[in-house]
């Protein structure tokens, strides 16, 4: 996928040509000069940090006109919230503590990925590691492949990269449904359709030349065998990591671990500590915080345990954790799980200022402060969905902003406002 946007400059002269062809000669008929293209790639942001930063990405959120049931989707809803209820604020009533600044939306939407990957773009990030559940039709799984997918389908024309970290903890669900004859076999479905529809990707992160691939677990697969027979027709091995403390379950099949977000900040600190230097392959990770809405929502799920935001110290604290780690890869946790409040992404209640504070991790250079002029794209896109005209012209900001040409960006959006 390697896609570029063109604008057509009418009546553009490059200076330096029209200098060195000044005593050139025009054709008879004294026509002006052919109008010029002018091909905008995506370019990258730069940065001081040389850690790669990855964004855990969930692609399971629904709304009313894009569930296909007029309902909205269970990550917003959990068991009895219902977003057509409208606060003072004009906020939905949602199952989270926080709410999104966009509000609530479709995570297949073009304007909402637009959106959240130029804004992760402008903060450093060098790609979004999607959670995913598989190829098989149960449950909400087709819509999280058809969402992700969307999202995949962008990636390459902001600059960024993805993988996937794989979900094996419904495979026996799969099994008893009878979608496929073993947990093993559903895995190899499954894997198959990465390595053919992912893996050979410009844009699929590789470490050491080979696709990464995270597993949140192992959880159903737990033997090295299992994991031996679902890579058994891949063509190349992954490099593959599972949870932290866990590859044994892997075996040989493993490269390393990722850390996550559990009880306290003590538990990343041991990671650095303990499994960091024995692992070929480590991610770390960072965290804003951690504050569930199971037990609000209605649902059977207990966690037991939060870590509080601290108006951005626990952040500070894990983003200095992967700092003093020397860190070649970091996993931020995550974009928008609003339902165990961990989202990066915008808030009502933090602003801009989680993502500020990883760009200035990552020691982003030479932005200016945009994030606010992003999510005024975002907002033209949606007061003027019926107005081909002015989409042109938004798309040709989103062109500018992907280039980092954010001036001009801006320009555009303001003749538009």
């Amino acid at each position: 996928m390697n896609r570029y946007f063109t604008i057509l400059l009418i009546g553009a002269v490059n200076f330096g040509i029209a200098f060195s062809c000044g005593s050139c000669s025009k054709d008879d008929s004294g026509s002006q000069d052919t109008p010029q293209e002018e091909t905008i790639d995506p370019v990258a942001v730069t940065k001081t940090n040389a850690t790669k930063i990855y964004m855990h990405y969930m692609p399971w959120f629904e709304t009313k006109e894009s569930s296909g049931n007029n309902q909205w989707g269970y990550h917003w809803t959990m068991a009895n919230k219902n977003p057509d209820n409208v606060d003072a604020n004009g906020h939905r009533e949602i199952a989270s503590h926080y709410y999104p600044l966009i509000g609530p939306y479709h995570s297949g939407d073009k304007d909402v990925i637009e959106n959240h990957l130029l804004l992760m773009k402008y903060a450093g990030v060098d790609g979004i590691l999607i959670d995913w559940y598989g190829t098989f039709d149960l449950n909400d799984f087709k819509a999280l492949k058809e969402n992700s997918e969307q999202i995949i389908d962008m990636i390459d024309e902001v600059g960024l990269q993805y993988a996937i970290v794989y979900e094996d903890r419904f495979l026996n669900d799969i099994v008893n449904a009878g979608l496929a004859p073993t947990v093993t076999g559903a895995a190899k479905t499954d894997l198959g359709y990465m390595q053919s529809n992912y893996f050979n990707d410009d844009a699929y992160i590789k470490i050491n030349n080979k696709p990464l691939l995270l597993n949140f677990g192992p959880i159903v697969l737990q033997t090295p065998d299992q994991w031996t027979s679902a890579f058994s027709n891949l063509s190349t091995k992954p490099t593959f990591l599972t949870l932290w403390n866990e590859s044994a379950e892997a075996g040989s099949n493993a490269s390393g671990e990722y850390a996550w977000v559990y009880e306290n900040n003590a538990n990343l600190n041991n990671f650095y500590v303990n499994n960091l230097p024995n692992l070929d392959v480590a991610m770390g990770s960072a965290y804003p915080g951690f504050h569930d809405f199971y037990a609000e929502g209605g649902t059977s799920t207990v966690i037991g345990w939060t870590i509080d935001h601290n108006n951005g110290a626990t952040l500070d604290e894990t983003l200095s954790m992967a700092q003093n780690a020397n860190l070649n890869y970091l996993q931020l946790i995550t974009w928008n799980d609003f339902g165990e409040g961990t989202m990066f992404e915008p808030t009502a209640e933090f602003g801009y200022n989680y993502i500020q504070k990883v760009k200035t991790f990552a020691g982003v250079q030479n932005t200016g402060n945009v994030f606010a002029e992003i999510s005024k794209l975002y907002d033209l896109r949606k007061e003027y969905k019926g107005n081909p005209d002015i989409q042109k012209k938004l798309d040709k900001a989103f062109s500018y902003f992907v280039s980092m040409q954010a001036d001009k960006a801006i320009a555009l959006l303001n003749e538009i406002q």
